[in-house]
């Protein structure tokens, strides 16, 4: 008899703790009786609420549910402009579970179904946005209105599974390798160009202030040699004129002051050989020497 007791106790005990569920804070509860969603009076899922709950045991099955907000962020997807441009887009969501009953049976309480499926409406809805718009709306100042679109054309998707999207943020947007490489070639081309017009505009102006100088030069170096000419003209006339006052004042001397220079000049060196005939007036004033 004891034994009995022991063992309806120990029973009693399993039913009650089989009976008994509990839902974390973050959570919601869906009971499953034989495969199928416990619902109300009206239809609708019951859906547990955080806190200590009963089901009866071997019959119904509870499955725990994450109520809190997630975040969606895949790797960077690629979407064409308005202007068939390529673009590559990093976004995340923000998103949560809003009918618990529509998303068990679209999801099966998969997570990662769930954010497959809401992959597809959010890639539809920015593929739609950019579509509609170029890169430099883009990137001016649209992307506000961007999100927004994407995010309710999302939201209509995402409510036939169940879930609530409430937020779409695009965070980066890069264009692809190949079109940067022609981007960087062609404005690399551009500063080329840009560099070569000025280096070429550059070498307009030296030659043309190399020439004004050059001009400058030849006609300073003409001026100069002008001023020349007319002071050795001046002191050539200056010279003869002292010349002339100094032969009118002595002739004789003067013939024979010229004489001697003409003497010196001849016989500066001692090979020097000098053939004239000796009653040359050249040696007039020797000739005179000798006599007296």
């Amino acid at each position: 008899m004891k034994n009995f007791i022991i063992a309806l106790l120990a029973l009693v005990a399993v039913v009650v703790f089989s009976s008994l569920f509990v839902v974390k804070e973050g959570e919601r509860g869906i009971v499953f009786q034989f495969s199928k969603i416990q619902r109300d009076a009206t239809g609708g899922v019951v859906v547990f609420e955080p806190g200590l709950h009963f089901k009866l045991p071997l019959i119904e099955n509870v499955r725990i549910l994450d109520a809190k907000v997630q975040t969606l962020d895949d790797p960077a997807d690629r979407f064409v402009t308005a202007e068939k441009k390529d673009l590559l887009v990093d976004s995340y969501v923000k998103w949560r579970i809003k009918d618990f009953g529509k998303y068990f049976l679209s999801t099966t309480g998969r997570t990662d179904r769930a954010e497959s499926l809401l992959k597809q409406y959010i890639n539809n809805g920015l593929r739609t946005e950019f579509g509609t718009r170029t890169i430099q709306q883009i990137v001016s100042g649209e992307r506000a209105e961007l999100m927004s679109g994407a995010l309710a054309q999302a939201g209509k998707g995402a409510e036939e599974i169940g879930i609530e999207i409430l937020d779409v943020r695009v965070k980066k947007i890069n264009l692809p390798d190949e079109i940067s490489n022609n981007i960087f070639q062609r404005m690399r081309a551009e500063r080329t160009a840009v560099a070569k017009e000025h280096r070429a505009r550059g070498m307009e102006q030296a030659e043309i202030i190399r020439a004004d100088v050059d001009a400058k030069v030849t006609v300073m170096v003409a001026e100069a040699e002008r001023n020349s000419r007319s002071v050795r003209g001046e002191g050539d006339a200056l010279a003869a004129k002292v010349y002339a006052e100094a032969y009118n004042k002595n002739a004789e001397f003067f013939s024979f002051v010229r004489s001697l220079e003409a003497y010196n000049r001849s016989f500066n060196s001692k090979s020097d050989i000098l053939v004239v005939q000796p009653d040359s007036d050249f040696f007039q004033y020797m000739k005179s020497q000798t006599k007296k």
